[in-house]
C-alpha cells in the first residue's frame, strides 16, 4: 500500500559558540495541515494509522529531499544532521544495505558532512553498534538525540560512544534553573571534554539560556533564539554579531563572579593559614569565635595523621558557635584525592600548599562543599570543610 502523504524538509541552523557561524543544519520533516499551514510531521511517524512500511517510505522520502537540497548548498563546510529512528534500524534486514549511504552516493555528497542522529530509546543495542560501526566506516558521524528525555540513555552512550550528544530541550531548560539537572549538564560537558564528544544544546530560546549553555561548556547551540526550522538555508555569518555580543556579556558577567569567588577563596585560605599557626600550640576553641569564620564559609575542621587516620574530633562551626563531634575519630581519609594529592605534592618538593577538593554534597549539612587540606607539621594534616561558591 502506497501512502499519498506529502512531506518535505525544513532546516534549523546549528551555530558554533567559538566562531558565531552557522556550522550545520538539522533536517526536520514538515507537512501541510488541513488549512495549508506548515506543521511538524513528527507525530506521523508514531501514528498507528500507518504501518511500518509506510512510515519508512515517508522517512526516506523526506530524507532524500533534504539531501538533494543540501547537495546544492554553496557552503561546502557545513554539515547536515539526519534524524533516523532506532525503530527503522531494528527493521533493517540487511545491515550492509543502508539507504542513506546509497542516497549520498547518488547525490555525490561528502559523507564526512553528514551526521546520523539516532532517536528513540528502544533498540537492539547489538544491531545498533553494528550499524554505527558501518556508518563510521563510511565517514559519517553519529549523534544521540534527546539525551535526558524519557528513559536513561547512558547504556546507549556507552555502547556506541557517539561523536555528538544533543541535550534534550526539556533537560536543558530544567538545568538552566539549577539543581541536579544543572549538575547533569556540567557532567555532560566534562564527559564531552574527556571523550572528544561534542555537545549540542537544543531548545535555546533566550539569551539567558545561551549564557547558561556557555557556562556548561557547550560548543554548539540550536533553537528559536536564532531561528526556527525554515525551508531555505541562511548566510553562514548571519548570527555572528548576536553571538559575539552574547559572548561579551558572558565574559563581563562571569568575570565579576569569578573575581568575587577568588577574593572569597583568598580570604578563606588566609584564615586557614592563620588557623594552622594557632593549632601549633594548645588553643581554646572559643577563641576562634572572634575570627571571621562566618564570612569564610567554613563549616568544620579536623586533623589527620600521615596515614589518613582522623586523630581529632570534628570541630564544627554553626551560627557563630563552635562545638566538637568525636564520632569520626579513627576514620580514614587516605583514599580521598585532597589527601593523597597533598602527599604527592610534598614528595615532589611542593610544600605548604593548600590543596582543594572538587565540589561535593556534604551528607550532614546537605551543603555543596569543598575540603581544603594543609600540612600542619611533620605528623599532622589540617583538613577544613567549606561551603563551595557556585
Amino acid at each position: 500500500m502506497q501512502t499519498k502523504t506529502q512531506l518535505f524538509p525544513y532546516f534549523q541552523p546549528i551555530v558554533a559558540v567559538a566562531s558565531g557561524q552557522i556550522v550545520g543544519y538539522e533536517a526536520l520533516a514538515r507537512q501541510y495541515d488541513g488549512k495549508g499551514k506548515v506543521v511538524s510531521a513528527g507525530a506521523l511517524f508514531s501514528s498507528t494509522e500507518l504501518d511500518a512500511k509506510q512510515r519508512t517510505e515517508l522517512d526516506r522520502q523526506v530524507r532524500w529531499q533534504a539531501l538533494e537540497k543540501f547537495s546544492q548548498l554553496a557552503d561546502t563546510q557545513s554539515y547536515l544532521v539526519l534524524n533516523i529512528s532506532a525503530a527503522w534500524i531494528d527493521n533493517l534486514r540487511q545491515l550492509n544495505a543502508l539507504p542513506t549511504l546509497r542516497m549520498l552516493d547518488d547525490l555525490n555528497i561528502d559523507r564526512h558532512r553528514i551526521i546520523v542522529e539516532i532517536s528513540d530509546a528502544h533498540v537492539d543495542l547489538h544491531k545498533l553498534k553494528q550499524i554505527v560501526r558501518l556508518y563510521r566506516k563510511h565517514g559519517l558521524s553519529v549523534a544521540i538525540d534527546d539525551f535526558g528525555a524519557g528513559s536513561s540513555q547512558l547504556e546507549r552512550v556507552i555502547a556506541i560512544q557517539p561523536d555528538i550528544i544533543k541535550i534534550d530541550m526539556s533537560l536543558f531548560k530544567l538545568a538552566a534553573k539549577g539543581g541536579i539537572a544543572g549538575d547533569i549538564m556540567h557532567l555532560m560537558s566534562r564527559l564531552g571534554k574527556r571523550t572528544g564528544c561534542r555537545i549540542i544544546c537544543e531548545g535555546v530560546e533566550t539569551d539567558e539560556a545561551f549564557l547558561f549553555g556557555l557556562n556548561c561548556g557547550a560548543q554548539f547551540m540550536q533553537g528559536f533564539l536564532f531561528a526556527k526550522a525554515e525551508a531555505e538555508f541562511k548566510p553562514t555569518g548571519l548570527y555572528e554579531q548576536h553571538i559575539a555580543s552574547l559572548r561579551s556579556k558572558f565574559l563581563k558577567q562571569t568575570l565579576v563572579k569569578v573575581q568575587k569567588k577568588i577574593s572569597g577563596i583568598n580570604t578563606t585560605k588566609a584564615l586557614i593559614y592563620k588557623l594552622a599557626e594557632k593549632l601549633q600550640d594548645d588553643f581554646n576553641l572559643n577563641e576562634l569565635v572572634s575570627w571571621n569564620f562566618t564570612q569564610s564559609g567554613v563549616i568544620r575542621f579536623y586533623l589527620c595523621n600521615n596515614q589518613g587516620d582522623q586523630i581529632s574530633p570534628d570541630f564544627n562551626f554553626n551560627e557563630n558557635q563552635w562545638y566538637t563531634d568525636p564520632r569520626k575519630i579513627s576514620f580514614n581519609w587516605s583514599w580521598r584525592p585532597y589527601f593523597f594529592q597533598l602527599l604527592a605534592l610534598e614528595n615532589c618538593g611542593d610544600h605548604n600548599r593548600i590543596v582543594t577538593s572538587e565540589r561535593y554534597r556534604d551528607f550532614e549539612t546537605s551543603l555543596l562543599c569543598k575540603t581544603l587540606s594543609l600540612r600542619l607539621d611533620s605528623e599532622r594534616i589540617l583538613l577544613v570543610d567549606t561551603v563551595a561558591n557556585d
